[in-house]
Order: structure tokens, then C-alpha cells, then sequence
């Protein structure tokens, strides 16, 4: 992305013949976006999926107070015995939410439960498999230290704690987290706004009947579908026609709704020249030839203060520029840390076929054994208009540039979706 315009073309336009790589691709529009910085405040079970906008810090102590670990007795671990065994007077009983309020004494203990704050007095329980009643008395033997089996008041967390840094990703456990808390209400990044259209006079609707030359309109479904499992607001403005003033319309309209603006198809310089054109007049766009397969044709930059991706028509160029550069755009811009990518090494079960030249991601599909080992397979065909490769497969297999492929058993590269989507 660029901020100026240049006469000259950047080293990363498709005019000037360089292949950009895909880290490199990655880092410059990682630095091109700037988090948004306006928040709301929702109640906690709205916030899953939504980055925190300021540091969470806790109130209170977790657990707010001595307490049991185990079901047993609790006394005061002074009066364990060094060796041998001793007998112990039950004074009571200790419950979660129903404590014990009287003071335990020397040679007494207390029975409690799992959660139960620890009476006072007392400082140490004796798990009950290790105890054994006698009428009104417990007999504990030696082996067992003063302090086992308490969780201790802030043990987990201390009052004044930073528990959540600004930035991080409310999932189930951040969810748990701040409800032990007794947090309602939590300030995250306001959502996202995406507005997305795909063009092509050959795309037809669904319901319609295709002519003759005419396609289904897949990616606008796909990017639907993307869009919102990463927690963003779509807009989808349809299918724009191959019309001048309709992708000028179309382009202006989304960047005046939205944050960002994603097309798919018609973006290459040479393909549509109309569409490039009007980019070029309406923003500040690079026409980036990454070095990698599927998806070598990307157009990054802003359009009106909105971001702008222009992804490739193929299905599966789509869904692979997507994850790999627009995904990671768009956390940032949400306000999430950024988080590494998860990526495994494991053989592969058959050959695999490459040119040398440009990373490859082609699909694979990654299986355990009973014993628990990875292999990754191939989907088959890896044409970047081959849509069942992308829903058979449940990882992507990278391959680097230089290489020529891998023999069946070679360790590989793998990125799973589950990290992805």
C-alpha cells in the first residue's frame, strides 16, 4: 500500500516485472494498516470474537480467598505427625458457598469440600483417602506438608493485575476469564465494516439460468463466507457488470460505507484496463505480482479512506490471497495482536508436483494415524479454478519457490485451516 502517489512505477507494480514475495507482501501491508481506534462497550458474551481496545485489570483478588483444592479435612499442618499417626477432633464441616466460622484449635480439623474457603485457623488439608474416621475423631498419618492442597487468595490472580492486554482476541477462555471477574461489560474495537463485489459479464446469478459463457458467481459467497467467521460486518454489493461507470459507481459507493473494499477479478494490469484505470484515479493502488501460486495477481492500497484488496477472479487465488495477506490485514486493523502462523512438519503420503519459481500453497489433507503420527495428502488437481480442492482439503501444504516438489515420505510444510478459518 501506498500513501503517494509516484509518475514512476514502485518495484512492486506489475509493470516494473518483479515478483514480490509473499513475506514481503505480508509485512508491507501489515504496515500499511493502522488498528482502528474506535470502541464500544459490550456486555462479555457479545465481545467473543471482538479484540479488547484497552488493558483489562483486575479488581479483586482470584480466588478471592483461601480455599480447598480437595475434598478432605483441613488443620493446621503444625500438628501433622512427624511419623506415625494422630488422632484429630471434627469440629465441623466446611462447604463451597457455606463456610466454617469458628475457630479450629490445635489437634482439631474441620471436614471441606472441593472450593470451601479454609476455616479459620487452619492452613493445610489432608485429602480424604488419606484420612480414616473414628467416630467423631479422623486418624492422619505421616507424609504430608504443611500448606498441600490450598490454592491460596491471588494465586492465579492478584488485584491490580493486567489479565488482558489490549489487543487480544476474546475467545471462550478470555470469555471464562473476565466472568471470574465479575466483569459485565467490556470495551473492544468497534466492528469492521467490509464491503465486497465481484465483476465479470459472465457471472451469473444464483436461481438464474447460465448462458451460453456464463459462470455461477462463487467468490462473492466464498468471501461472504470468510468475512464473516472472522468477526467482521459485510457488505456485499452483488455482481458489478464490466461497465466504466459501473465499477466507478460500485468503488465509490463501498468506500463510502465500509473500511475496506474487497473486489475479486479484473484487477491485473491488462485485464479490464477500465478497472485499473479507475482505481488508479479514484485511490492510491499497487498492482503487486506476488511470487507465489495460486494467486499471483493482488491489488493493495486505499480507496477514498477506505483499504482496498483486489483479489483475483480463479476461486481458489481468492481464498488464497485472502488468508494469506487480507486476513492478517484485517485483524490488524481490528485491533488484534498478531499472532504467528501455525505451521507443522510432517511427511507426505505421495509425490507432489511443482515448477520451481514461486511458493506454492498447494491443498492438502492432513490425517492421523491410530498412533496418533501426521501425514499430509494431496487433494488432486491444483488448478486455481479447481473450488472442490479448497473444500476437500483441510490445510494448505507449502511448498518454497525453489523447489520442485517432494517425494512421497519427505517432510513438508503444513498450515492448517483450523488456524485460518
Amino acid at each position: 500500500m501506498t500513501n503517494n502517489k509516484s509518475p514512476e512505477p514502485s518495484t512492486c507494480d506489475t509493470t516494473a516485472g518483479q515478483l514480490l514475495s509473499p513475506t514481503e507482501a505480508r509485512r508491507r501491508i501489515l504496515a500499511a494498516v493502522i488498528p482502528l481506534s474506535a470502541e464500544e462497550r459490550v456486555p462479555v458474551r457479545a465481545a467473543l470474537g471482538r479484540a479488547l481496545s484497552r488493558d483489562i485489570t483486575s479488581a479483586m483478588d482470584v480466588p478471592p480467598y483461601d480455599n480447598s483444592a480437595m475434598d478432605g479435612y483441613a488443620l493446621r499442618g503444625a500438628d501433622l505427625p512427624a511419623s506415625g499417626e494422630r488422632l484429630f477432633r471434627n469440629v465441623g464441616r466446611a462447604l463451597a458457598g457455606a463456610p466454617y466460622t469458628g475457630q479450629v484449635g490445635a489437634g482439631q480439623c474441620v471436614r471441606i469440600m472441593t472450593g470451601a474457603i479454609l476455616p479459620p485457623g487452619t492452613d493445610t488439608v489432608v485429602m480424604q483417602e488419606h484420612a480414616a474416621t473414628m467416630g467423631g475423631e479422623i486418624r492422619i498419618g505421616s507424609g504430608h506438608r504443611a500448606g498441600e492442597n490450598v490454592r491460596r487468595a491471588g494465586e492465579d490472580i492478584k488485584f491490580g493485575e493486567t489479565v488482558l492486554s489490549a489487543g487480544t482476541a476474546v475467545l471462550p477462555a478470555e470469555l471464562g476469564l473476565l466472568a471470574s471477574l465479575g466483569i459485565a461489560e467490556v470495551p473492544v474495537t468497534r466492528r469492521v465494516r467490509v464491503a465486497f463485489f465481484t465483476t465479470g459479464d459472465e457471472l451469473c446469478g444464483l436461481g438464474e439460468t447460465l448462458a451460453a459463457g456464463q459462470i455461477y458467481d462463487s467468490n462473492r459467497y466464498t468471501l461472504f463466507g470468510m468475512l464473516n467467521r472472522l468477526g467482521v460486518t459485510p457488505l456485499d454489493m452483488g455482481v458489478i457488470r464490466d461497465r466504466r461507470a459501473d465499477v466507478r459507481r460500485a468503488l465509490q459507493e463501498a468506500a463510502a460505507v465500509a473500511d475496506v473494499v474487497i473486489t475479486s477479478g479484473g484487477v491485473s494490469v491488462g485485464e479490464a484496463d477500465y478497472v485499473t484505470e479507475t482505481l488508479e484515479e479514484l485511490g492510491e493502488i499497487d498492482f503487486w505480482r506476488i511470487a507465489m501460486k495460486p494467486g499471483k495477481p493482488l491489488a493493495v492500497g486505499r480507496l477514498e479512506g477506505a483499504y482496498f484488496f483486489g483479489l483475483p477472479g480463479n476461486p481458489v487465488s481468492a481464498m488464497a490471497t485472502f488468508y494469506q495477506f487480507v486476513q492478517p490485514g484485517l485483524r490488524r486493523l481490528m485491533g488484534q495482536a498478531p499472532e504467528p502462523d501455525t505451521i507443522l512438519c510432517v511427511p507426505c503420503a505421495t509425490d507432489l508436483h511443482k515448477q520451481p519459481g514461486r511458493l506454492e500453497y498447494q491443498r492438502g489433507i492432513l490425517v492421523g494415524d491410530d498412533d496418533g503420527n501426521l501425514r499430509v495428502h494431496s487433494t488432486g488437481s491444483q488448478g486455481s479454478h479447481v473450488l472442490t480442492s479448497m473444500s476437500r482439503a483441510n490445510c494448505f501444504i507449502i511448498l518454497p519457490a525453489e523447489s520442485s516438489g517432494a517425494t512421497a515420505g519427505e517432510l513438508v510444510r503444513v498450515q492448517p485451516f483450523a488456524g485460518l478459518m
